[in-house]
Parts: structure tokens; C-alpha cells; sequence
């Protein structure tokens, strides 16, 4: 099979092992840079252009979209194309833009009765004081709808900083989440990793001494963790609900149950096989063996 994966950094761990998969098994792969990615959205046989170099639909079996935060909109454009062209994408980019409004994803999990921290979000500076009520109060915390990797996140322990942070944020314009501090979640998650409607490993991501974002962008640690069937039944309600084939579900334990903080839809790799010693990224080269077919994407473009 001839596969593309959009990268911007080829030496990223993660881009790095599914190169290593793919060809492993016998597959042609190349790392594309999405945002060096020109379409031809106007013609009756739409292409990708990469450069000199012109993909037109045989030229492509699979994409595999790793598409940063930061460039959401044009990565999704990109995916959308290979779409239009009848090339098979592992996330779509319905699925891709869905996980990556926050609000958006929320509200859609809520829908479907998925349990979450009580959230809230507004516009009008008068109403922080019944944002801060409504979540029970400081601590509290207050999340960037655009940011990432647990950059944009504030833990306000009191509601006079609650108040000064979403001022703040309100004044420069910015959309924001103000969130309940689950404080019997210790500074640790679970980031399940999902494929093809299975959790396939899960880890046990800890927050530093003195901070309570358990990213490992931001210097958590992580291990091994056996989940419960509640909180593997969560995650794979919540990668269906996103309609993402791939994604890593982060959760929390709760006195009221597992909670879903988030559902990433180009989780890293490293974390998750340094943990579980199992071989994610071989996993996601199989599925794309079992399912890649010409106009097989559930959205086509249309999204």
C-alpha cells in the first residue's frame, strides 16, 4: 500500500514509528509537511500538490493526519481533499475538527450522557461571578479553547485569581472553559488510546511535585494501569461519538465516576508505548490493511 503521513516533523517520535510500522510491513510511505500542501479545489479530478510532485488518487492508498493544534484549519483542508479524491483517511476531517473545538466536544459528549467536569463558558464579563459559582467555586480552572499539551490551562485557587485570570482573558478576546478542580483526581489521568473501537493500552499519566497538568509535554510521568470496564465502555463511547478511528481519551477518576476531560485526535505515541511496551503503532498500520478502500471515508468531503 502507498501511504501519506501528514506531518510537519518527520523526526517526531510518533511520525518516526509509523514509518517504522508501515514499512515493516511491507507498505510505501511518505511524510508530508500539510501546510506545504496546495489544492486544486476547482477541477472535476481534484489533486494534491506537494512542490513539483502532483498526487492524484491512484497515487495514494491511506493518509494518516497528524495535525497539530496550532494549524487545525489548514490540516483538515488538506485531509478533506484526499477525501474529495476517494483517498482513505484514518480520521476525518469532520472527525478532526469536531475533537478539536473543545466546546464543541463537550457538548456533544454531554449529549450522549458521557460524564464531564461541570463546565462552563461565556462571554459577558458581568456573568464571572455565576461562572465561578457554578462550578462550585475556586479552585477552579480555566482552559484556552485553542491550546494544547496543557499549555493555555490555569489552576486559580482563589476566586479573586478565578476573576483577575478570566478578566484577563475575556479582555484580549479569548475563548475560554472555566472548570470544576476535581481535587480527588490527585494531578492524575488516564489516557486510554483507541483504535478502530477498541482500547488497545491505556497509561496512568502523574503530575509533577507543586503541578496539577499531567501532560508529559508539561513533565508528567507515566505508567502502566489497568482500567475499569466502565472507563474502557467511556472511552470507546467517546471516540464514537467524535467519529475519530484513532484517538487517545483522557480521563479522570472522580467520587461520581470516570469523567472525560478530553479526546485527542493525534495522540503521541511515545508515552503510551513506553508504558505499555505494546506496539501502537503496528496496530494502526493494521487497521489501515483492514479498512483502507477507495471512497471509503463515511464523510467524502462533505463535512
Amino acid at each position: 500500500m502507498k501511504i501519506i503521513i501528514l506531518s510537519r516533523d518527520k523526526s517526531l517520535y510518533s511520525t518516526q514509528r509509523l514509518v517504522e510500522a508501515a514499512t515493516e510491513r511491507g507498505h510505501q510511505v511518505r511524510v508530508l509537511d500539510h501546510l506545504r500542501c496546495f489544492m486544486d479545489i476547482t477541477s472535476d479530478k481534484p489533486t494534491i500538490h506537494y512542490g513539483d510532485e502532483e498526487f492524484e488518487s491512484s497515487d495514494v492508498d491511506a493518509v494518516i493526519p497528524r495535525i497539530g493544534a496550532s494549524v487545525t484549519f489548514y490540516g483538515t483542508a488538506v485531509v478533506r481533499q484526499f477525501e474529495m479524491m476517494g483517498v482513505y483517511c484514518v480520521n476525518e476531517s469532520v472527525a478532526l475538527s469536531r475533537s478539536r473545538d473543545k466546546l464543541r466536544s463537550l457538548q456533544l459528549l454531554s449529549r450522549k450522557g458521557i460524564g464531564l467536569p461541570t463546565t462552563t463558558y461565556a462571554h459577558y464579563p458581568h456573568d464571572i461571578d455565576s461562572v465561578i459559582k457554578e462550578v462550585g467555586g475556586a479552585p477552579l480552572v480555566i482552559k484556552l479553547l485553542e491550546g494544547t499539551q496543557g499549555k493555555g490551562v490555569v489552576l486559580a485557587e482563589t476566586k479573586k485569581a478565578a476573576e483577575s485570570v478570566i478578566q484577563a482573558f475575556m479582555q484580549i478576546g479569548a475563548n475560554i472553559l472555566v472548570q470544576e478542580f476535581v481535587k480527588e483526581a490527585g494531578g492524575m489521568d488516564i489516557r486510554c488510546f483507541v483504535v478502530d473501537g477498541k482500547v488497545v493500552a491505556a497509561m496512568q499519566r502523574k503530575a509533577p511535585q507543586g503541578e496539577f497538568r499531567s501532560n508529559l509535554h508539561q513533565g508528567g510521568s507515566a505508567n502502566l494501569i489497568k482500567i475499569t470496564p466502565q472507563e474502557r465502555q467511556i472511552a470507546i463511547n467517546s471516540a464514537k461519538i467524535m467519529g475519530l478511528n484513532v484517538c487517545g481519551v483522557d480521563l479522570i477518576r472522580s467520587d461520581r465516576g470516570p469523567l472525560v476531560m478530553e479526546v485527542n485526535s493525534s495522540p503521541g505515541l511515545q508515552g503510551i508505548e513506553t508504558s505499555t511496551g505494546k506496539n501502537i503503532a503496528g496496530m494502526i498500520i493494521e487497521f489501515i490493511e483492514k479498512n483502507a478502500k477507495p471512497h471509503r471515508n463515511r464523510t467524502r468531503g462533505k463535512g
